[in-house]
């Protein structure tokens, strides 16, 4: 069972929140708290395995307790809810310890999904803002993702995480057609011919967990 607490100022978006998650069988929402502080003693007295923050509370702001829950050595771990997409913005909110990062926009589905997916220890990225990300150089090395448009990394991000054509076309109310266009392009961009070669280049820049990669699942 997934442990969660929810830290937001709203409580409408706590109870949205709330309501999507304790519908999943192997999820429990272990407590929810209202601002920064009480978030901070909330983990430490629950020890949750993911915490959803928002980014903007009175007093502390979820980047503090994002680190101060790091300086702590404490287990849980960080995913950020908000409705900033600076792509900015999400990179500092990573080095602060963050492992995910979330528009409160997001589909309930991925909400879902990032938080199984951080209970492994797996990085989840908002797909509006991965392609910044993505830019980042690892090792001071050029991005081979760099060649992507925001698209077309938002459709490659949804292939490698197991979605079929017509439902990226869903998601993005895209035509299958045009999903498949942008899946021929950014696969020569990439110089890849399948999805197990492409979750391998997003999982070698941080822009997915290592586990499906390794899988070998299509």
């Amino acid at each position: 069972m997934i442990r969660v607490v929810l830290v937001d100022d709203h409580e409408l978006v706590r109870s949205g929140f709330r309501l999507i998650l304790a519908a999943q069988p192997d999820i429990e929402v272990a407590g929810e708290a209202s601002n920064a502080e009480d978030g901070l003693r909330l983990i430490r007295a629950q020890k949750p395995d993911v915490a959803l923050i928002d980014v903007h509370m009175p007093g502390m702001s979820g980047i503090e307790l994002t680190e101060r829950v790091q300086r702590a050595g404490l287990a849980t771990q960080i995913v950020i809810l908000t409705i900033v997409q600076d792509a900015q913005f999400p990179r500092r909110l990573l080095q602060s310890g963050a492992l995910g990062y979330l528009t409160k926009g997001c589909p309930s589905e991925e909400l879902v999904q990032a938080v199984r997916a951080v209970a492994q220890g797996r990085r989840y990225l908002d797909a509006t803002v991965a392609r910044e990300m993505a830019l980042a150089a690892v090792d001071g090395d050029a991005s081979p993702l760099e060649s992507l448009s925001s698209r077309e990394l938002e459709v490659a991000l949804m292939l490698a995480r197991g979605l079929a054509v017509n439902e990226v076309a869903n998601r993005l109310h895209l035509s299958a057609k045009t999903v498949s266009t942008y899946k021929q392009r950014l696969f020569e961009k990439l110089g890849v011919s399948h999805t197990i070669a492409l979750e391998h280049v997003l999982s070698s820049h941080g822009l997915l967990g290592e586990s499906r990669a390794q899988s070998g699942k299509p």
